[in-house]
Formats: structure tokens, sequence, C-alpha cells
């Protein structure tokens, strides 16, 4: 999966482990979450962390929700749950990576 390579050139605040932002492991990085986005550093600044097209997680039979043991974090105008190293969002009736 590829992400956009979106700057967001506004956050001075520094992210990190004591930063009181959820860190959210994915793939192979780390985003922070923060005011709905999810930001990643990358080459010395933060990027928004969004995935580049529709990405359907095929077979998921698990169900996500508030109960569902896996911890959620707000996205824009949606929630991911953060499962085995992927953010799953749920759309159309399936969930898709992000």
């Amino acid at each position: 999966m590829t992400t956009m390579h979106r700057e967001h050139p506004t956050d001075e605040h520094a992210h990190g482990p004591d930063c009181g932002h959820t860190r959210v492991e994915h793939g192979d990085h780390v985003d922070y979450a923060h005011d709905g986005h999810l930001h990643r550093e990358h080459s010395g600044h933060w990027d928004e962390c969004e995935p580049a097209a529709h990405t359907e997680h095929v077979a998921h039979a698990h169900a996500h929700g508030s109960d569902c043991g896996h911890a959620s974090v707000r996205h824009g105008d949606h929630v991911d749950y953060l499962h085995d190293g992927h953010r799953h969002a749920e759309h159309d009736g399936h969930y898709d990576d992000h």
C-alpha cells in the first residue's frame, strides 16, 4: 500500500512517545492521531498518512465496534480500528485498509 505524500506544514508539535497523542503502529512506520488526522514523520517533516487508493481488506470476518477489543482512533469523518498493523475503516459493507 502506498501513501500519498501530503505534508502537514502547520504542525509545530513534535510527536513522540510522550506527546500525549495516540501512537499507531502502521506497517513500516508509526502514525500519531492528532485532531482527526494521522501524522507520520517523513524526511524531517510530518505528513498526513492517507491511503493512495481504495484498498479493501479481503476476507475480514471480524466486526469492529465499541466492544471488539481493538483500539479505535478518530480519522476525519469516521473511526479507524487498529488491527494487526493496519487501520480498518468500515465502507460499503466491508473494511478498508487505511
